[in-house]
């Protein structure tokens, strides 16, 4: 007999199309022994073409997620990016081993 109810299937839910501003970034992460990501820093080109570096990260929660059906780990970060405090997304799509930071 199958089970039904709320959270049976909670992995597999879509979370569509990511939202916001996207930056492909080179994250330096640690992964844990369970094959976790943590992204420690990274560095990304911003509009001014510079290279900007992002050193000092505070990750507030971490989440699993689908983003058109592509499984993928979601940080919701802050730091301080050309001095001022930035509240940010970090994406890991972990099929394709790809950072993208979403303002």
């Amino acid at each position: 007999m199958g089970k039904f109810g709320i959270g049976t299937n909670v992995k597999n839910i879509d979370s569509g199309a990511v939202r916001g501003k996207l930056y492909h970034i080179a994250c330096k992460a640690w992964f844990t022994s369970t094959c976790s990501p943590i992204p420690l820093s990274f560095k990304f080109e911003g509009e001014d073409g510079m290279i900007q570096t992002v050193s000092s990260l505070n990750i507030k929660c971490t989440e699993d997620k689908n983003y058109s059906g592509i499984p993928s780990k979601e940080y919701d970060c802050e730091a301080v990016i050309g001095g001022i405090l930035c509240r940010f997304k970090l994406i890991f799509y972990m099929e394709a081993c790809k950072w993208v930071m979403v303002i």
